[in-house]
This record gives structure tokens, C-alpha cells and sequence, in this order.
């Protein structure tokens, strides 16, 4: 073993012992509803971040699924940045159009909300190590707004009062 490789693997021990951000979802609800663009939704994503100083995120890329099915993905480019030494809420636009959620109409029937499984991976750029990837998922029902609210007759609010 050379010089170079002792060097990689002690660089790669020391860095495998370092605290790392720490993600989860703490909520999924209804944003905004257009007739044109469709449903959005508004992921909240607590991260902690162990560090004493704030850490830029690159990319928040994420995948929505319902039934194993990929109903809408997207990236969000250069969404901010981790505060540092505390926990920072990252919210996740996730934007479904309206065909999407009619093709979904079997599993919508019944009670008016949809099975889900969002996949959201935080890019966060670490200095000296570079790009990490955070995965946190959830799993969970959505309420679906009703044909009221589709079309601007009642608020999201009202519907859930």
C-alpha cells in the first residue's frame, strides 16, 4: 500500500465518524390550487445540522408516488441554506397537475384522499468533503381538495374546518 492510498483511507476513517445533518417530514398539506397548474403541495422538511457554521444545500430533488407509481418528480435548485448549529425547515414545492390526480381517480373514490410515498433527497455541499446527499421519506394520505375548491367557490381552510 502507498503513501497515497494510507492517506485516502485514513481521510475516509475520519470522515466516516462525523456527525451528519439529519432530516425528516414534518408535514405534507395543500398549498395552492389552480385551475390551470393544478395542486400544490407543501412539504416541510426539518434539518438539523450538527455544524457551527450554516451549510449551503445544492439541490432538494424529489419523487411522489402513489401505488409504486411515480405521479411527479422535479428539483429545486439552490433553495438556501442550513443554519448553523440548528434545525432549518426547507419547504419542498411539489406540483401536481390536475390530469395526473384524475388518473388516479380508483384510489381517490373512496375516501377523497391519496396514498402516498414522497422520496426527498437534500444535496447538501459540506466543506472539504463536498456534495452529501440526505435522503428522508414519508409515507401517508393527502387530502385532495375538493371540486369547491378547484374551481375558487371555498378555501382549502374551510374544508378542513
Amino acid at each position: 500500500m502507498d503513501l497515497i492510498d494510507k492517506i485516502t483511507d485514513f481521510v475516509s476513517d475520519k470522515v466516516a465518524d462525523l456527525p451528519k445533518p439529519e432530516a425528516s417530514v414534518t408535514d405534507v398539506d395543500v398549498k395552492d390550487i389552480t385551475l390551470t397548474d393544478g395542486v400544490t403541495y407543501l412539504a416541510k422538511v426539518a434539518v438539523k445540522n450538527p455544524y457551527g457554521v450554516s451549510l449551503p444545500i445544492s439541490d432538494v430533488e424529489y419523487i411522489l408516488k402513489s401505488a409504486t407509481r411515480i405521479i411527479v418528480s422535479g428539483k429545486i435548485p439552490d433553495p438556501g441554506s442550513l443554519k448553523a448549529s440548528d434545525t432549518t425547515m426547507v419547504n419542498v414545492d411539489v406540483k401536481v397537475p390536475h390530469s395526473i390526480l384524475l388518473s388516479l381517480i380508483k384510489d381517490i373514490v373512496g375516501d377523497w384522499d391519496l396514498d402516498y410515498e414522497l422520496e426527498i433527497k437534500l444535496i447538501i455541499d459540506l466543506p472539504v468533503i463536498g456534495n452529501f446527499t440526505l435522503p428522508v421519506a414519508q409515507k401517508g394520505e393527502m387530502k385532495l381538495p375538493t371540486w369547491r375548491q378547484m374551481i375558487g367557490l371555498e378555501s382549502t381552510a374551510t374544508a378542513d374546518e
